[in-house]
């Protein structure tokens, strides 16, 4: 998902959330098959999300019991084709299933649906071999007919999938979205147990879209009798069904006792509970009434549950993969100098501002978070230098001071963090006049070449759909979301760097995956010369719970299944 929708909320309030041996088989020169991953593990991403504990432990997972979950607003859908805010992304994982998956609490990919897969040594062809005897809730067994069903559905135009462009690189993608051909000739089904994905491209990171959420598989049966009801009578082959659905009330989720996991789901039933406010579900987990407050603690409320012994304990805490940056709009003066775009990096007091959210976060020095392959470790931007911004201002001929807007969500906290930017700004003579909007109309401004000059992303930072340093650059810093209606804010383009990236891509050999990722941090750090962003922070997320459920490790802060993995959470009264 891309987390922009997300961080509205988790920003605002509080986030929720964010290796087993590796199985190759390596061609022979001349072989098709260029790897091959079984059920045991597949190429990984590295770097877990770091996960603090303070729960006590317990005698390990339980089966039966049930959980409630509160939140503010209800869920939009559950079409996974279509659903892509950070409350609905988990659910999606639990109702549905894709082909792959990640490993619980980490960003390894592994084999789901698919119970192997092979990849040729071109890098153009991926071959998917089915599970047997998996069913959805309605029964049916799921074959190889569902899955091109699905990504077709998803790739269909009239479906509105924001997540369609994702698989531009399949082949016959174009045509079948402009409607002269009826099928994606890329999608191929040999048999009932078997799926055959063609590229254009060589693209490293389509292992990763098949386990991003809207290439789940679908029934076109249960699509077809629900029609656009789809998303609120959702029928997958996930580990929970949808058996209610109350608008506005609740939502209840059934343990699938068809699950083709083993174990899977530890829990009866999940409730969701919706309309309730932060501050009182927090209350009522405190009371033991719920078990997770979905929406997080409240900014009023997070220095007293923190300072809480009794609370505290309830808290889990881990990375993410997040950042938080002014996108500085490079057509739009004085943001087309370099030298401006340099000096407002320079005049941010990233510390101070880390501060006016409960320390929730690290100052951030490139796009890339911490935790995502390819962070320079070594890399040390721009340091809180007010005398060289200044210097800087200067160089750009504009020492004179000059004026400017700042466009910002208009939800707490983010007008304050705005305010912190605008009096740093002030300290080296530009005068940023705050626009402080709601989230829809500071994203359209943003998406318009002459919009925004200047924007603050918090409540619409970026957290990635999937754990690929690509994603942190195609939509929102390469020349392809410099498009109306795009996510580069920045409206940044540099070509050379673009040719980089398709090359970084295109280094699919997993032997070569710490190359690639160092390619991709290189990237990052050479476009900051540039700056178009100023990145300010990498935010953690904070989980809390009842002592009640546990899970693994990770799964209450999981950096895919955000914001929970519903599916491994366990009541330790269970039977």
């Amino acid at each position: 998902m891309n987390r922009l929708l997300a961080s509205a909320s988790i920003v605002a309030l509080l986030a929720l959330g964010a290796c087993g041996e590796e199985k190759k088989e390596e061609a022979a020169a001349g072989n098709e098959t260029a790897t091959t991953a079984t059920t045991e593990a597949a190429p990984a991403a590295s770097n877990t999300a770091t996960t603090e504990v303070a729960a006590p432990a317990d005698s390990g997972p339980k089966q039966g019991g049930t959980m409630i979950v509160t939140f503010k607003d209800d869920l939009p859908t559950l079409d996974p084709a279509i659903g892509y805010d950070w409350k609905n992304w988990s659910v999606i994982k639990s109702v549905f299933d894709g082909l792959l998956d990640y490993k619980p609490g980490t960003t390894e990919i592994v084999p789901d649906l698919a119970e192997s897969f092979e990849t040729s040594a071109d890098g153009l062809t991926y071959t998917f071999k089915l599970r047997h005897g998996v069913k959805f809730h309605n029964g049916r067994e799921m074959k190889a007919a569902d899955v091109k069903y699905s990504l077709e559905r998803m790739i269909n135009p009239a479906t509105q999938s924001p997540g369609a462009g994702y698989y531009a690189g399949i082949k016959g993608f174009a045509e079948f979205q402009g409607g002269s051909a009826k099928e994606v000739a890329g999608i191929t089904t040999p048999d009932d147990y078997t799926v055959k994905i063609e590229l254009t491209a060589p693209d490293a990171t389509m292992l990763h879209l098949m386990a991003l959420n809207f290439s789940f598989v679908v029934p076109q049966e249960e699509v077809e009798k629900a029609g656009a009801d789809f998303g609120k009578k959702p029928v997958g082959t996930g580990a929970f069904k949808v058996t209610e659905w109350t608008s506005g009330q609740k939502i209840v989720l059934e343990r699938n006792a068809d699950y083709y996991k083993a174990g899977i789901p530890h829990l009866d039933k999940i409730t969701f509970e919706i309309g309730q406010e932060p501050v009182v579900a927090l209350l009522r987990l405190q009371k033991g009434e719920i078990d997770i407050a979905g929406d997080g603690i409240p900014p009023a409320k997070f220095t007293e549950m923190m300072n809480d012994p009794a609370s505290k304990d309830l808290v889990i805490t881990a990375d993410q993969l997040h950042t938080g940056y002014v996108a500085m709009n490079v057509n739009i003066p004085p943001f087309d100098k370099p030298a401006v775009r340099q000096a407002v990096n320079m005049a941010i007091n990233k510390e101070r501002i880390v501060q006016l959210i409960n320390n929730r976060a690290v100052p951030a020095n490139q796009p890339l978070p911490p935790a995502m392959p390819g962070y320079d470790p070594s890399y040390k931007g721009y340091a809180f230098d007010v005398e060289g911004a200044k210097a800087k201002m200067k160089e750009a001929g504009l020492e004179g001071g000059v004026e400017t807007d700042l466009y910002v969500m208009n939800t707490d906290p983010q007008p304050r963090i705005a305010q912190a930017i605008q009096q740093d700004l002030s300290a080296i003579g530009i005068k940023a006049n705050l626009k402080s909007l709601d989230m829809g109309t500071v994203i359209a401004a943003g998406g318009k070449k002459d919009g925004a000059p200047m924007i603050w992303s918090g409540g619409m930072a970026w957290i990635a759909d999937f754990p690929d340093p690509s994603n942190f650059y195609t939509a929102i810093l390469g020349c392809g979301g410099a498009v109306d209606g795009g996510w580069n804010w920045s409206w940044y383009c540099n070509e050379a760097l673009d040719k980089r990236a398709a090359e970084a891509n295109a280094m699919t050999d997993p032997a070569k995956s710490a190359e690639r990722a160092t390619a991709w941090g290189k990237i990052f750090t050479d476009l900051m010369t540039d700056a178009p962003w100023a990145p300010i922070f990498n935010e953690k997320a904070y989980v809390v719970h009842a002592k009640r459920v546990q899970g693994p490790n990770g799964v209450f802060a999981d950096p895919i299944h955000i914001p929970v993995n519903y599916d491994e959470v366990y009541a330790t009264d269970g039977k």
